[in-house]
């Protein structure tokens, strides 16, 4: 592994302090609204450690303001034309490609993940509000060939009232755009409740939509944690919907609290996946993929690739590959374009890895690259893991079958087609799997038959506002993205109208 010497983070360092000591309050109806408790808490800086921003500790009470801001911003909303909505929606992708950099910055400093890849990110965030905001209009209802002499049925599609949304720490702003213009383009209002972690970027995102024109109260954020602004909100009354990316426990959490009041949910949830290398792959490419689907973004992604699948017939020769590319990962600031490898993001987080490497040693698991803590010139956040690779592991131990979100892969040999199939499907997620091969028909047959929502082919890690992701099994509900998405925030009416005004019979149904 290679780590960034100290004099070559200037321009790094650059970025970053533009971005010192802010306060950040909640953006309710438009404007900018201090915590009823008046309290605040620190935000930290995964990769030194150092305090930069402080954020409102939202309460019940904010929640209450915020939910009927949204509310009360509805009706005007909802009556507003479709055409009007999406040009709002287009405008915003305008000042989200203008202010990228500046966003991307915000992020890094909160969650650690590299710049360059926050920035990318930022900047294809705005693809998803303009392909919702040219959805808009599009939502069509239709006719209905009834059965019925002397009626006429058609059917319309309707907005659901106030979206709860609650994002994770890991891409905010990017898991927040999987969500949100689709529910707006569909005339919904929104509260959104980052994590505690990461509230930063998207508060500095609400001033968008205010350069942007959207009328107040049509998107309210709040900070805070999750028994204090989460709970509350999934509860709240007048809440209609909650689309949640995060963790399955807590997901299910959510699930359960919703289902008291009989609310939909989206939910967005862990993985387990595998990528399948077989021997007739392309080996380097197949490599490339596996440590993308791995150690970019320090493993901290719900599609992590974190069970590499290989076939034993090139088992040796694969690994030689992929531990030569490994130990060139360089570790470091990831406000520097060259690292490749940044901080775990929480303390917490960071515990949790180290934890599952030394449960993947007590299982017998063997360590050929990486396990455990790395120092890194400048990195005083003390929250680094060297990407870590696992041989000798069996689909049965718990790092092949939990969820560790973060640099760990777990490689499991296997012999045939239908062995990897079994070895793969074996897992209560299904969010994602990846294959590599050069048999078109294997592509297709693995495609049918692995259970996951998305199924990459020579590829990994790839996403797109035009395609719908979403999960299997313990790994979500619904999905987002993707034409289909903007009928998560829509409802369904059947309008019966009667051409004939004669009743033959009251009492017998029509």
């Amino acid at each position: 592994m290679n780590v960034r010497p100290e004099e070559q983070l200037a321009g790094s360092n650059e970025r970053r302090s533009k971005h010192k000591h802010r306060t950040y309050a909640h953006y309710i109806n438009g404007r900018s609204v201090p915590p009823a408790s008046g309290e605040y808490f620190t935000s930290y800086d995964p990769f030194n450690g150092e305090a930069w921003a402080e954020v409102a500790r939202g309460t019940a009470v904010d929640v209450d303001i915020a939910v009927e801001a949204a509310r009360k911003a509805f009706p005007a909303w909802r009556a507003m034309t479709p055409t009007a909505r999406g040009r709002l929606l287009l405008r915003l992708a305008d000042l989200i490609e203008e202010k990228a950099e500046f966003l991307a910055e915000i992020e890094v400093r909160d969650n650690g993940k590299l710049f360059a890849e926050m920035s990318a990110q930022t900047r294809y965030m705005a693809g998803w509000y303009r392909y919702f905001g040219g959805l808009a209009d599009k939502i069509e209802g239709s006719v209905v060939a009834s059965d019925k002499v002397g009626h006429f049925n058609f059917t319309r599609h309707e907005p659901l009232g106030v979206i709860a949304m609650i994002t994770p720490w890991n891409s905010p702003l990017l898991l927040l755009a999987w969500k949100l213009p689709a529910a707006l383009a569909a005339g919904n209002t929104a509260v959104i409740k980052p994590s505690e972690f990461t509230s930063a970027s998207t508060i500095e995102f609400m001033s968008l939509f205010k350069e942007a024109g959207f009328p107040d109260g049509v998107v309210n954020a709040l900070t805070g944690f999750g028994a204090e602004v989460g709970a509350p909100l999934v509860a709240h009354k007048s809440i209609a919907k909650i689309a949640f990316t995060g963790s399955d426990e807590s997901g299910q959490r959510i699930y359960e609290q919703a289902a008291r009041n009989l609310k939909p949910v989206s939910l967005e949830l862990g993985g387990k996946s595998p990528n399948i290398v077989f021997e007739d792959s392309k080996l380097d490419s197949a490599v490339m993929g596996v440590v993308s689907g791995i150690f970019a973004a320090t493993g901290q992604t719900c599609i992590a690739g974190s069970r590499l699948l290989v076939q034993r017939s090139i088992h040796d020769v694969f690994m030689d590959k992929l531990l030569a590319v490994a130990k060139g990962a360089r570790i470091g600031d990831p406000m520097d374009l060259a690292t490749n490898v940044g901080p775990v993001t929480t303390p917490p987080q960071f515990e949790k890895v180290r934890t599952y490497i030394e449960i993947a040693r007590a299982e017998g698991a063997r360590c050929v690259h990486g396990g455990g803590p790395v120092d890194v010139p400048g990195g005083t956040g003390n929250q680094f893991i060297a990407p870590t690779i696992f041989t000798g592991v069996d689909n049965s131990m718990r790092i092949a079958r939990e969820e560790v979100f973060g640099p760990i892969l777990s490689v499991i040999p296997f012999d045939d087609e239908e062995d990897a199939l079994r070895i793969a499907n074996d897992s209560e997620f299904g969010l994602a799997a990846g294959v590599w091969t050069s048999d078109m028909g294997r592509m297709l047959r693995m495609s049918e038959a692995l259970e996951a929502g998305t199924v990459w082919v020579n590829t990994y890690r790839a996403v797109s506002f035009t395609s719908p992701f979403g999960g299997y099994k313990r790994s979500g509900l619904g999905r987002e993205s993707g034409m289909e998405s903007i009928r998560e925030f829509l409802q369904t009416k059947s309008v019966w109208v009667a051409t004939q005004m004669d009743v033959q019979n009251p009492f017998i149904i029509r």
